[in-house]
């Protein structure tokens, strides 16, 4: 029996939410998947575990699946000139384009997201190997994001079928990298509001913090959703009024359009994580040297050194449960997009509001080198 699907909820109170255990993976698509895992191994400790495409079978993509600690990411490129990945490249370039849940029963997960307003993709589709069964089913998020209930209970292998292993599983993290932490997405002015909505109508996720930011030259406003657990953060980000283009209005410009801006890798040891990462040629952004001057009397007492924050550029942000330590690569690729934020939590549950105008200042300096400020 097919299911059926409105733009709008229609009875959001008589649906249940999709059940969801956490994130399973990150589906982004990129130029060249062989390169690009490359460069995730080669710069940021990410282990291949499996592939697909012509040796498997497939013959209009090739995608090869990444794992550090608990974050697994798939990196999928087009081998033909007119397909969903090749086209998402022309237009937007390399970025996330999948996120991938995981579920007790992606069933129920699917059904309760389409009774709740989600467009179907992909009915619910077992997939199987010599390591068992998977089932996976997709509906459409808002934008050109798609969202994936994968269901894993009855599988065994390193990744998914029909993805095939690469020597087994994964080495564990010498980068310190170990979780996922949030994803942060920048979203076109007026629409903050209708991705909230969707989130919390048709996810079950709730707003846990809101934030306005202003510098003397550009603003955001900012929303965090989370799902019941906690363990799944989305920051939006909405460009505000101001005088120059802010960073957010820059990725918008370069991604045509809202989606994934960063995300956001959960370290048990920063200093060793971005010390490492600079040896292997990760760029981040620089902070001015002030910041760290007025830093003690923002942030209060902390365990870490104020000398070695301020020889890594390492920002740092208290809240009412703690602080935390953060810091930001430069864009991942030529456009002024898709980039990745390493954290450590000292018990702070935020996302570091204190610095985001750190950050813009940061950013703006490398917008006003690019001339888009």
């Amino acid at each position: 029996m097919p299911y059926t699907y409105s733009t709008v909820p229609t009875h959001p109170r008589q649906a249940v939410f999709p059940r969801v255990n956490g994130l399973h993976h990150l589906g982004l698509y990129v130029g060249d998947a062989r390169q690009a895992a490359y460069y995730y191994q080669m710069a940021f400790g990410f282990e291949p575990i499996a592939f697909m495409g012509l040796e498997t079978g497939v013959r209009d993509r090739a995608s090869i699946a990444l794992k550090q600690g608990r974050v697994f990411l798939t990196l999928t490129s087009s081998l033909v000139p007119d397909s969903d990945a090749s086209n998402h490249i022309y237009q937007h370039g390399d970025g996330v384009k999948e996120l991938a849940f995981s579920v007790p029963d992606a069933d129920q997960a699917f059904r309760a997201a389409v009774q709740r307003g989600a467009q179907p993709l992909l009915d619910p589709t077992e997939y199987r190997d010599e390591h068992g069964t998977i089932r996976k089913a997709s509906v459409a998020g808002r934008g050109y994001l798609v969202h994936s209930f994968v269901e894993t209970e009855q599988y065994r292998g390193v990744f998914l079928p029909p993805y095939r292993s690469l020597n087994g599983a994964a080495r564990e993290s010498e980068t310190g990298i170990m979780a996922l932490d949030h994803i942060a997405f920048g979203i076109e002015s007026g629409q903050l509001d209708d991705w909230c909505a969707y989130s919390e109508n048709v996810l079950g996720f709730q707003i846990s913090h809101r934030e306005d930011i202003a510098t003397g030259r550009s603003s955001m406003v900012s929303r965090v959703l989370q799902d019941s657990s906690g363990t799944i953060r989305f920051p939006m980000m909405e460009p505000g009024a101001g005088v120059r283009r802010s960073q957010i209005e820059e990725y918008l410009e370069y991604n045509r359009g809202s989606g994934v801006q960063h995300i956001a890798l959960l370290s048990e040891d920063i200093f060793k994580t971005v010390r490492i990462l600079k040896a292997r040629g990760v760029e981040f952004l620089s902070t001015p040297d002030a910041y760290y001057d007025m830093l003690e009397k923002r942030a209060g007492q902390m365990h870490e050194d104020l000398g070695s924050l301020r020889e890594l550029q390492i920002l740092t942000d208290r809240d009412d449960s703690g602080y935390l330590l953060q810091i930001f690569t430069k864009p991942l690729q030529s456009r002024p997009t898709y980039f990745i934020e390493i954290i450590q939590r000292k018990g702070a549950t935020g996302f570091g509001a204190g610095n985001i105008r750190a950050l813009f200042e940061a950013v703006e300096r490398e917008q006003a080198l690019r001339g888009n400020l």
